[in-house]
């Protein structure tokens, strides 16, 4: 089969396999796999600036507002989209109210209103793209963030009606992420804090 790219690896896909087997496959397993068109994916570590923005920007969500409590899930949650056929491990998601799980041992969730991606140079292709298709057919998302670990850049994109999202791009430390639809703002000084540029 051909080479995959991946969250930060290149991976050898092997013959598809069934979504059964696949999710016999990852409760042994010892690593993380993304299950995508039959096809397991494996997972690279992430880098120093990518957890420490996945840590930032979860650490600045909130739990509760106005009395609506909120889920936040970080890498380790898998999603299942509609399809139920492709399994993902976002960088974070936040559940408004009760998330709604797909089994009784709670590995994996079908309801984010939110999504945010730490994006890497072998997968920001991917994230913008492909795997951004499957997530805006998540009936609850409202809104998917892309966050750059190289520089101060944020892509939000916000679904503004059906099949329309609108892309707010944020590219300063002095910016304001607002997020809609858990009621709060991030500024990018604070989403960026010990985050260290290589390539400035």
């Amino acid at each position: 089969m051909v080479t995959a790219i991946t969250k930060g690896a290149t991976t050898s896909k092997t013959s598809p396999i069934t979504v059964e087997e696949y999710l016999a496959q990852e409760e042994i397993s010892k690593e993380k796999n993304e299950f995508i068109e039959g096809e397991i994916i494996k997972m690279a570590g992430a880098s120093a600036n990518h957890n420490r923005l996945a840590v930032n920007f979860s650490r600045l969500l909130p739990l509760e507002i106005n009395n609506q409590s909120y889920e936040i899930f970080v890498s380790d949650m898998k999603l299942l989209p509609p399809d139920g056929e492709n399994y993902f491990y976002p960088d974070v998601m936040v559940i408004k109210g009760e998330p709604r799980f797909t089994n009784e041992k709670q590995t994996a969730v079908t309801n984010p209103c939110l999504i945010a991606e730490i994006l890497s140079n072998s997968t920001e292709g991917f994230d913008k793209n492909q795997k951004f298709a499957f997530y805006r057919t998540i009936p609850e998302l409202k809104e998917y963030i892309l966050i750059d670990q190289e520089d101060y850049r944020v892509e939000l994109y916000r679904k503004v009606g059906k099949n329309q999202w609108l892309l707010t791009e944020l590219m300063s430390q002095e910016d304001v992420l607002t997020l809609e639809s858990i009621e709060v703002e991030i500024s990018l000084a604070d989403l960026y804090k010990r985050v260290k540029f290589t390539n400035k």
